[in-house]
């Protein structure tokens, strides 16, 4: 059985912004389980037993090799994906890095870019989980 399809899956995300203020994103791969080729806050799924803010830190270190620090937690959100037939409820992290740390790409099968952008000038396509998550960070200013 595979989560998000098979079962709702549980997800974790890190919006990261560095000292410019500029947002850190990822682009998914074509290989990615959904959303591919738009730009995301990173994060990934929960294993059983792992609570969401060990999660969210592992996942960090596993695909970008950097380790974060938690600010704080935002609610969950729903994240259906009709046309692809997947279901999702994500929590993301406000979060910053340890010192002296820049992201890189760690499993190339995942990621085909990564970068750090002004609110102003994101990307796009944006995944919808980016999107509310956005939304929601704006509505906290």
């Amino acid at each position: 059985m595979k989560k998000g399809i098979d079962y709702i899956g549980v997800a974790v995300g890190a919006m990261i912004f560095n000292d410019k203020d500029e947002l850190f994103l990822s682009k998914r791969s074509k290989n990615c389980k959904n959303e591919r080729g738009c730009w995301e806050i990173p994060g990934g799924g929960v294993n059983f037993n792992e609570k969401l803010s060990d999660a969210i830190i592992r996942e960090m270190k596993e695909e970008y090799g950097i380790d974060i620090i938690i600010i704080q937690q935002y609610p969950a959100f729903d994240h259906i994906l009709t046309d692809e037939k997947q279901h999702w409820v994500p929590s993301t992290f406000l979060a910053r890095l340890k010192q002296n740390q820049m992201p890189v790409i760690m499993e190339p099968e995942k990621c085909d870019e990564i970068g750090w952008f002004q609110l102003d000038k994101l990307p796009s396509p944006l995944s919808k989980i980016t999107i509310l998550d956005l939304n929601y960070y704006k509505n906290l200013k």
